[in-house]
């Protein structure tokens, strides 16, 4: 490996630590932040919805913003739109402002996300390839799955406990304090890599080519469509799964002031985040395809929910807690190379987005129909149901194996070799 690339690969990893430090400050304790400013289980899970309707929203606008003013523009633009949309809503907390006050504020909070995602994933790939990387993407992506999970071990362990000695407004004050400090860093380490910025036509013009030209890069291509279509259900779930496990535990637990036990949900993502990454190598040598791993690791993951759902035994729920974000946190780098091995660089950062935007608008969908369910039967019902919901992903992954994508064999070829390529493996 080049110098360079172990350069970008450092900057990216960097990255990563500090907007996941930042952002896991509040996520053992967001759900209970939410009720302690007034309301209901409902409107909390309606105003994570909205934060998922600004995901689909701006989704696909923002990663054309990538595609063209570039990537480090639109990374820089989304820690300054968190970092904005943090204190406004740390002040309506102290204000306890209505309902449509917190619906606004979680729409900019995922117009921010949305500048994100698909820009730094876009970066790396391209500045990886630029600097002669020759390895795999699953391992690059592992190693940021592991530093995801220490920074939200930190951070989510740290918000929880630190809300309980202090308020629940505390550690929104901690996380707007580290995204300052993601926004200098990036300022200064990030550099768009193997990548030009498109600043030679008119903003629309250049719009339009770009979407067009993602469109057929991206859902007009049937491997990239089918796991697209897959997201929807499992990401969907996945919100509401992670926010509904912080009264769930607490109602389980019997205590509802122990915020710790409360940030104890998000500790166990984070650490699942850290097996996940290191898992990726063993996950190679076990499945022989790509989608064979997403498979199984929907089904497995299904039916961790769904006992989660089904027991009363808080320390079983914490087992099948485990079971269901390790398996969700296993599959996701062998999910990100097995996507980036199949569309161009050109588009890469606004197909990357469209599939986020698949997965945000399941969440705005489920999270508030599940959360109804909890308000009206039980959040045990609503795992069950989630879960059920969950398994529908799984026809779509299977289709996705029929179409034999040139990144879906594992080790057949590089995935920066396929992003060349551009193919389909031919039927056998």
């Amino acid at each position: 490996m080049t110098e360079a690339a172990r350069s970008v690969q450092r900057t990216y990893l960097l990255l990563t630590l500090l907007s996941t430090l930042a952002a896991s400050f509040i996520w053992g304790i967001n759900t209970l932040f939410l009720l302690d400013a007034g309301l209901s289980n409902t409107e909390a899970f309606a105003a994570n919805a909205f934060f998922s309707l600004g995901m689909v929203v701006f989704e696909v606008p923002t990663g054309v913003v990538a595609d063209t003013a570039g990537r480090r523009t639109s990374y820089l633009l989304g820690a300054f739109t968190l970092l904005a949309s943090t204190l406004v809503y740390l002040l309506m907390w102290e204000i306890t402002a209505p309902f449509w006050g917190w619906a606004l504020a979680s729409v900019f909070i995922g117009l921010g996300f949305t500048f994100f995602s698909g820009a730094v994933e876009a970066w790396l790939v391209d500045a990886l390839n630029a600097t002669g990387y020759t390895g795999e993407l699953d391992t690059v992506f592992g190693k940021g799955q592991t530093v995801t999970g220490v920074a939200m071990l930190t951070g989510s362990v740290a918000g929880g406990f630190i809300a309980q000695v202090t308020n629940l407004g505390v550690p929104y004050i901690l996380r707007a304090v580290m995204l300052g400090l993601t926004l200098v860093a990036a300022f200064v380490a990030m550099k768009d890599i193997g990548f030009v910025p498109k600043r030679g036509t008119g903003p629309m013009k250049e719009v339009r080519k770009v979407l067009r030209a993602s469109v057929d890069s991206g859902w007009r291509r049937p491997p990239v469509r089918w796991v697209m279509l897959s997201a929807p259900f499992t990401v969907g779930v996945s919100f509401y799964a992670f926010y509904a496990m912080q009264p769930h535990l607490l109602d389980l637990y019997g205590d509802e002031t122990a915020f710790g036990v409360a940030g104890l949900a998000a500790s166990i993502l984070a650490g699942a985040q850290i097996a996940g990454g290191l898992l990726v190598p063993t996950i190679r040598r076990v499945f022989s395809r790509r989608t064979h791993a997403l498979a199984t690791a929907v089904l497995v993951g299904t039916i961790g929910l769904a006992f989660i759902g089904l027991t009363r035994n808080f320390w079983l729920a914490i087992a099948m807690l485990v079971l269901w974000a390790i398996t969700f946190a296993a599959a996701f780098p062998i999910r990100q190379a097995y996507i980036n091995g199949i569309i161009p660089s050109e588009q890469r950062a606004t197909v990357l987005s469209f599939d986020a935007l698949m997965g945000s608008a399941g969440g705005v969908a489920i999270q508030p129909g599940l959360g109804r369910v909890a308000d009206v039967w039980s959040y045990g019902t609503s795992y069950v149901v989630g879960a059920g919901i969950q398994a529908v992903a799984l026809p779509f992954l299977l289709l996705a194996r029929k179409e034999k994508a040139a990144s879906d064999p594992i080790g057949a070829m590089d995935p920066l070799e396929a992003d060349a390529a551009g193919t389909i493996v031919p039927p056998e």
